[in-house]
């Protein structure tokens, strides 16, 4: 069998869980500290014949801002493979070589981002086709088609010569494949793919209409050819499942290299992708399932940090493997992307490296280390500039180095532990977005604002899958879970009735796994465990009141009326009187089964009522507390490990505040100050026991 034909097997296989087992994370050298802080590095710009010495400067410059590791190579395909066939891994060779002699390690980035011209010219096939149905050029970055045959082919090609060639080399760390992926194909062979995996999953085409709906407006299709591949504006089961193939062609294309990588690379190496923010574009857990680690890009192109937005994002990446992360990108004081490129205030650049520290990442790196003097990010932010020399966040970015060649150590093999958890689900979230009712129902904002809510109030929080084990968490919340097959009910309903509280929000339970109305309403297979359901739902177009046993507040954007259908169910929440269709009915109810509770709040609350009954749920449900109190807009975080607690205090707000520290503990950073620890805007404290010395 050819390799075009195994890869084309790879993609017509269609399954979204890969049986590949990954081996274990890398393992950093023993002289680097145990939290790695690094940069871009693109040698193949600065080439030795042009700019002596220039390597050796920027290497040097690395070494005294004490970082440890750089990622290279990923956007250098014409440079690695000038010429189809015809290989030169020597300047890179020299690159790591160099690097080593400064103590820093490397992180190779499979090219695959950015084709050759020779690569796109030969074989125009390989460029994707947007969903206007034009074709694209070459000169930008991801104009791939992600199932081309023959892409695939010459993406593994390229995976393996350089897994063959570094597999074994002891200064690379690990394997970064492409460079966030993202961008889809509707080109004929994806439209072929579409429905062979169409066809896999129904099996004929009298079930798919069946579980479609498809006498709806006469869409009745009588062979799988026949229907359309749209990311919008179609059918919501063919919406949903178009999002299931996108996931399941990003799925094999990451395995596509992954496995190149495995069959030559020591198992110390290991493989990630870098995703970006909250993507919707594929499924993120599954697209993990064959990777050792998660590692993402965070940017704020406004200069203007959302602490608690971030904080989330940190968690999510670290719930796509359930470990420690890396931070593969982060911007040095501005972007070149945004609408209004604000640089992040002095400060804010070192509180975000702490606070994805905070979150569990293992790693710190920098987009970019110098640009480039032409191509189209020469206004993005770096630590050199365009003359070699460094631009004035280069000093803080130092200051962070210093404190983890200090502090870092302390954090070794510690990662954040929760008792709470929030589920976060692909399907549900595509399937709202297909369908928002009220434009402001927006899936991840509710998320973000439950989020806020709890933060404060417990000890750490996981962001997982909604298929993810359960039984360490104390609470599951999960905001809108809107579709809830049968098996994830079931896997629910376990958790409830072995002694877990599950808090479902506003639309849950409304779907099913093809995207179709639950005939029984809402929660849908959970209604019976509930004890109650969803009489209607409401989108609002302006507040209206909410109470509860000493509870009060608002509520916006969405409510549900609920109903209980027995004696199980207790309010927790009642709209007030005024208030149309609500007025009088439960907006929150709570049932206890077996030896667990079930809560479901049906409507999008205030920050101060969400907190408050958060507060009641958390206190019954005993779940962990934060280890002290720290005052508003200041962040406590915990890593902890084998019999030790790192405590991360964090600044978020642009004036000092004061935190009274408990007995015991000590600033690593500050080892002289000790009970009261004054912190000045966006400052930093890593407070470790006494007992540790």
């Amino acid at each position: 069998m050819t390799t075009a034909s195994r890869i084309r097997r790879c993609l017509t296989a269609l399954t979204l869980v890969l049986a590949i087992s990954p081996p274990a994370g890398a393992q950093t050298p023993s002289a680097k500290p145990s939290i790695l802080l690094g940069a871009a590095w693109y040698p193949e710009q600065w080439p030795p014949d042009q700019y002596p010495g220039r390597w050796e400067a920027d290497l040097q410059l690395m070494q005294d801002a004490h970082m440890h590791v750089i990622r290279v190579a990923e956007f250098a395909w014409s440079t690695l493979e000038p010429t189809e066939g015809k290989f030169d891994f020597g300047w890179l060779d020299r690159a790591i070589a160099l690097a080593a002699k400064h103590n820093i390690a490397v992180v190779l980035g499979t090219p695959t981002a950015a084709p050759p011209a020779w690569l796109t010219a030969k074989y125009p096939e390989t460029l994707r086709v947007d969903e206007t149905g034009r074709r694209d050029e070459h000169g930008g970055r991801q104009q791939f088609d992600y199932t081309s045959p023959r892409y695939l082919q010459l993406a593994n090609r390229i995976a393996e010569r350089m897994a063959e060639h570094y597999g074994h080399n002891p200064n690379v760390l690990g394997w970064q494949i492409d460079n966030e992926i993202a961008t889809q194909s509707f080109d004929p062979v994806t439209a072929k793919d579409f429905h062979a995996w169409l066809e896999h999953r129904y099996g004929t085409i009298a079930e798919l209409n069946r579980r479609w709906a498809t006498a709806y407006w006469s869409q009745t299709y009588d062979t799988f050819d026949q229907i359309p591949m749209h990311s919008r504006n179609e059918n919501p089961a063919l919406l949903l499942d178009y999002r299931r193939f996108v996931t399941g062609m990003w799925v094999a294309y990451l395995d596509n290299q992954a496995s190149a990588i495995r069959a030559h690379a020591e198992p110390r190496q290991f493989i990630t992708t870098n995703t970006m923010h909250f993507n919707e574009g594929f499924d993120h857990y599954l697209a993990h399932r064959n990777l050792d680690i998660a590692a993402w890009d965070d940017y704020f192109p406004n200069g203007h940090l959302d602490a608690h937005l971030n904080a989330l994002e940190h968690d999510l990446v670290r719930g796509y493997k359930n470990k420690n992360f890396w931070l593969m990108e982060t911007q040095p004081s501005f972007v070149n992307w945004g609408d209004v490129n604000r640089a992040l205030d002095k400060g804010v650049v070192r509180e975000m490296a702490w606070q994805a520290i905070a979150h569990g990442a293992d790693a710190v790196l920098y987009w970019q280390w110098r640009s480039a003097l032409n191509g189209q990010e020469q206004y993005h932010g770096t630590l050199l500039g365009a003359d070699g020399t460094p631009v004035p966040i280069y000093s803080e970015i130092q200051q962070v180095g210093d404190e983890l060649e200090r502090a870092g150590n302390a954090l070794a093999d510690t990662t954040p532990q929760a008792t709470v958890a929030i589920l976060n689900d692909y399907d549900s979230r595509w399937a709202i977005d297909f369908q928002r009712h009220n434009r402001n129902f927006d899936y991840v904002t509710l998320m973000e604002d439950w989020y806020t809510a709890l933060e404060p109030l417990t000890g750490g929080i996981d962001v997982i899958s909604a298929g993810a084990p359960l039984d360490k968490y104390k609470v599951v919340f999960a905001p809108a879970l809107n579709v809830l097959p049968e098996a994830t009910a079931n896997h629910l309903r376990e958790y409830v009735q072995h002694g877990g509280t599950l808090v479902l929000g506003p639309r849950s339970g409304m779907k099913d796994i093809d995207n179709a109305l639950q005939p029984k309403r809402q929660p849908g297979p959970l209604v019976d465990l509930l004890g109650a359901r969803v009489e209607q739902y409401y989108a609002l177009d302006a507040p209206v009141s909410v109470s509860g046993s000493s509870l009060t507040g608002k509520a916006s954007i969405w409510a549900e009326i609920l109903d209980p259908i027995t004696a199980l169910p207790r309010p927790l929440l009642t709209y007030g009187a005024g208030n149309g269709w609500l007025e009088g009915h439960d907006a929150a109810v709570e049932s206890h089964s077996g030896s667990g509770t079930i809560d479901y709040i049906g409507a999008w609350l205030d920050a101060k009522l969400n907190s408050a009954l958060f507060q009641q749920i958390l206190t019954q449900a005993k779940a962990s507390k934060p280890a002290f109190s720290v005052p508003e807009g200041v962040e406590l975080a915990e890593r902890s490990g084998a019999a030790k607690h790192i405590y991360l205090v964090i600044n978020h707000s642009a004036t000092a505040q004061s935190v009274q520290v408990p007995a015991g503990l000590r600033d690593l950073l500050e080892p002289a100050v000790t009970g009261t620890i004054n912190l000045p805007p966006h400052g930093v404290a890593v407070l470790e026991s006494d007992a540790a010395h």
